[in-house]
């Protein structure tokens, strides 16, 4: 079996990353006038190399900033979009878990201008990263894909004395994306991730409800994301890889939707043109693994068979007959290895302790050694 040396790699992981003590202090401290914007800054910068030195220790040939400087993985990029700001309404995301049920809230949002580009979002951020990776180490940088503009809000949220034509919307969205792409890309980025929850929870009967009670086509928005995508990826340089995550929600160890991929899938694996796919498959949330045989020849599907929800150990036995089982759809060669999700989508992070996470990191490590050499 061939060892990779373009992403995404055979021991990859999704991104975000549990926030230690000190920085959570250090935000605590900035929120409250206690230290200035550079202060905050330095920590964060301090953070950010101790957690790439630990990702480069465990075996990964990829490294993210662990979203150290986000509160949220989507929202402070979505934010730093022209044309979009929050409202002072709430949106409610009910997530649940083994334990019980609880909601996010965040702020609605509106897109009340033309949506453009205004700057480089976390430009400066990657710049950070891919100076400190080392030799050996591919710098990825996560943002949430064009569907998240849309998900939340959906049409209601855009203004229509703007946007009379929905058309023009999507089109201004896609090539605010591209301009983003192209940037990101000439500052030496090799890896770009696009998260994007909206494709999974598509596939959860209860999350279509949801959104044709409110107006939206959902038997057909995947469509609409997809094209989305791809215009906004189609000038990429070829030494850019691509690739997207799906997963259910992720919050504090809980979920919001649930169900395979069945009802997404031969469209978003025939037609989304990303060079990888990273899947949650932790549990019997995401279903089995015959969606995947619409996978074409050549791209990548990363099985996301580490559950980043909760501390306790998956053995190697079982990640590597789950491996198996995945092969009667698709090639071996076409598979890599991940958690499932982040540990930390959101500045909580998840109920872990960094120990566990440094372990289920390298066991992804090890693992996928054993399998693909």
């Amino acid at each position: 079996m061939t060892l990779r040396d373009t992403p995404p790699f055979r021991a990859d992981h999704v991104g975000s990353l549990l926030r230690p003590r000190r920085l959570l202090d250090a935000r605590q401290q900035r929120a409250d006038g206690k230290i200035d914007a550079d202060e905050l800054r330095a920590v964060e910068d301090d953070a950010i190399r101790d957690v790439v030195r630990m990702q480069r220790e465990v075996g990964l040939r990829s490294a993210t900033d662990g979203e150290f400087r986000r509160t949220s993985w989507h929202m402070d990029f979505i934010y730093r979009l022209g044309g979009i700001h929050p409202t002072s309404e709430k949106i409610q995301v009910h997530f649940r878990n083994a334990a019980g049920e609880l909601d996010f809230e965040s702020a609605a949002l509106a897109i009340d201008g033309p949506v453009r580009l205004n700057e480089t979002i976390f430009g400066d951020d990657f710049t950070f990263l891919n100076g400190i990776v080392g030799d050996g180490v591919t710098a990825k940088l996560t943002i949430p894909s064009p569907s998240m503009v849309h998900y939340r809000g959906g049409m209601a949220a855009i203004d229509p004395a703007v946007y009379p034509d929905h058309e023009q919307f999507w089109s201004d969205l896609s090539a605010a994306y591209a301009e983003q792409v192209r940037r990101i890309a000439a500052l030496g980025c090799r890896y770009l991730q696009l998260d994007d929850t909206s494709l999974a929870y598509l596939n959860d009967p209860a999350q279509r409800a949801l959104l044709n009670q409110r107006g939206d086509d959902a038997e057909h928005q995947h469509l609409r994301y997809i094209k989305q995508i791809n215009a906004a990826i189609a000038d990429r340089p070829a030494e850019l890889a691509v690739t997207t995550h799906m997963c259910r929600g992720n919050f504090r160890s809980s979920w919001a939707a649930e169900g395979g991929y069945d009802f997404v899938a031969e469209a978003l694996f025939s037609e989304l043109a990303v060079d990888g796919f990273f899947l949650e498959y932790d549990d019997e949330r995401s279903g089995g693994f015959a969606p995947l045989r619409f996978v074409p020849p050549g791209k990548m599907v990363v099985l996301g068979l580490v559950t980043t929800k909760r501390g306790t150990l998956e053995s190697k036995d079982t990640l590597k007959r789950r491996i198996d089982e995945a092969t009667k759809y698709i090639p071996l060669e076409q598979l890599c290895l991940s958690g499932q999700c982040g540990f930390s989508s959101t500045v909580e992070g998840n109920v872990l302790t960094y120990d566990e996470e440094v372990a289920k990191l390298r066991l992804i490590v090890e693992t996928a050694e054993e399998v693909w050499g």
